[in-house]
């Protein structure tokens, strides 16, 4: 009750507040021409070479193109790319380029303000991910690439120094956008702050950590299936309130159109306990969900040749020693489908729903009585890191392990330590999240390759398996997709088999949308898209 209390008084002062500061807020007249959403986690950048969480890549994503872009299924389709070929026996991609796409006006182009992008400008973009000066997170993107060449205006050729299928669905990450050179030579590193592209917005104005608005591009390219321009809408305003209670009581007051994912301290108050929308909000919101591309875990670190985790029987019977199903219900108010089926989520060719840990207590009872006889340990006591995020999750998987003889300490860290230790592998076990940068399994299975130990990779748990890496190569030479399904299984098969990770939950993306708002989709990545979004003029 007190937190109720306190969240009616919050949103009293809120309600005051924005009334006094009125003058800040859209026209009520043009409201329905301004999309409102809040980003808790501030924008550090909106260079695309900067995008590399989903603070960052949804303001990019208005900005910004690429050669392909991503539909809500996930398949690749054309964007400033028209066509594209592969060459399998050179690993070459040609791609023929529009000829009708320019660059958000600015006076970085001179007297005529903007200029037609033609394809020496992806190869100034895409050797800009590598420039060290630039330092790019995602310099790593360019890994499979030998050269990028144009070949004239409206021809661009991408070389791999070897087979990687994945590659043309990596080329819908944000850090392949086209920039242009005449504006990072003007604006430098304020370029930042200042980012001209060509998608369907173009930026307007940045306070940071106040606000951040973007604003029609009257020039964009793009026309829906009756030929008329996108984007519908006129502008997007975002706010960067810190507090998710906050952002709330701003969604519910008609003050943002929008909030995404679920917050455990407003999860009771808009959902019921099988994940349904209350009754009380059904006649003004909309729930849109899909799998998304996280798999939650607990990843057990192998590096430790003296560590009790060397024993797979322990490691199983954690797999085994609780309930995924009930964990989902109670805890996340039946948000996520439970992690039964391997690491590889649902929603991506090769996961295996004949594999993986469902809760079978007496099982873990038995592989636990098997670890003491092996290793004469009659008392195993392991630690979990987490941030204060996962808690709950944390205390539960402790609560059910200690049931059946396993003692458990958990270890509350800061996300940033958090990240910090388990790249060092300075955890026995830590919380873990991993979203895919692109739609194929191969980045869900690269954790296990043994190449990629960290730092050099993702490999954090420094799993090591001779047939793993064996499987693993020859599915990077193989370009059809039914065939990689079949080595992306046997891979998940291997790793659910030495359980060097304990798979928690497959995540759900989640969006509560005002009823006025049409035309957004959601997705497995959850991408935000706005370009086709429009809102009805009755919106408050």
């Amino acid at each position: 009750m007190a937190r109720v209390s306190s969240l009616y008084a919050l949103g009293f002062l809120l309600l005051i507040l924005s009334t006094l500061s009125c003058t800040t807020e859209p026209d009520a007249a043009r409201d329905h021409l301004v999309f409102r959403y809040n980003e808790h986690s501030n924008v550090s950048s909106l260079d695309p070479a900067f995008a590399r969480n989903p603070a960052n890549i949804w303001p990019t994503n208005q900005l910004f193109n690429g050669l392909v872009q991503l539909d809500d299924a996930l398949n690749v389709q054309p964007d400033i790319a028209a066509s594209w070929t592969y060459n399998d026996s050179t690993y070459t991609y040609s791609f023929k380029l529009r000829k009708d796409v320019y660059f958000h006006e600015d006076e970085a182009f001179g007297p005529q303000r903007t200029r037609s992008v033609v394809a020496a400008d992806f190869v100034y973009s895409f050797n800009r991910l590598i420039d060290p000066k630039i330092a790019s997170p995602g310099r790593w993107v360019m890994n499979p690439v030998e050269e990028v060449k144009a070949v004239n205006d409206s021809t661009l050729t991408i070389k791999l120094k070897e087979a990687f299928p994945p590659f043309l669905g990596m080329l819908g990450m944000r850090y392949f956008s086209v920039v242009p050179k005449e504006a990072i030579a003007r604006y430098q590193n304020d370029f930042r702050k200042h980012p001209i592209g060509t998608g369907p917005f173009a930026f307007k104005l940045w306070e940071e950590n106040v606000k951040l608005v973007l604003r029609k591009n009257p020039i964009y390219f793009e026309t829906d299936e009756h030929g008329e321009k996108l984007p519908y809408l006129e502008a997007v305003a975002i706010t960067f309130l810190p507090d998710k209670q906050s952002e709330f009581l701003q969604f519910v007051q008609g003050k943002l159109d929008m909030v995404n994912s679920l917050d455990n301290s407003y999860k009771d108050e808009i959902l019921t306990a099988d994940g349904k929308l209350r009754a009380k909000y059904q006649s003004e919101v909309k729930l849109l969900k899909s799998p998304f591309l996280n798999t939650e875990y607990l990843g057990l670190f192998l590096g430790d040749t003296t560590s009790i985790l060397q024993y797979k029987s322990l490691r199983q019977a954690i797999n085994y020693g609780f309930d995924r199903q009930k964990m989902i219900t109670y805890l996340r108010n039946g948000v996520g489908i439970p992690a039964e089926h391997g690491f590889i989520p649902q929603g991506l060719p090769g996961y295996n729903d004949s594999i993986g840990y469902s809760y079978n207590p007496q099982k873990a009872l038995e592989l636990l009585k098997q670890y003491k006889k092996e290793s004469g340990d009659s008392q195993p006591r392991i630690s979990i890191g987490t941030n204060s995020q996962y808690l709950d999750l944390c205390e539960y998987i402790q609560r059910e392990l200690e049931k059946i003889g396993i003692s458990v300490a958990i270890e509350v860290l800061t996300p940033a330590t958090l990240r910090q230790l388990k790249s060092s592998g300075e955890l026995d076990i830590f919380r873990a999240s991993w979203i895919a940068d692109y739609p194929d399994a191969e980045n869900y299975l690269s954790l296990f390759y043994s190449k990629n130990f960290t730092p050099n990779g993702p490999n954090y748990t420094h799993f090591k398996n001779a047939t793993f890496d064996s499987i693993y190569q020859v599915a990077l030479n193989v370009s059809d997709i039914a065939e990689r399904k079949l080595l992306y299984k046997q891979l998940d098969a291997i790793v659910m088999q030495e359980a060097p990770v304990v798979p928690l939950y497959y995540d759900m993306a989640l969006r509560f949308v005002s009823k006025d708002v049409e035309g957004l989709g959601i997705n497995p990545q959850n991408f935000l898209v706005l370009k086709r979004v429009k809102k009805s003029k009755n919106s408050n």
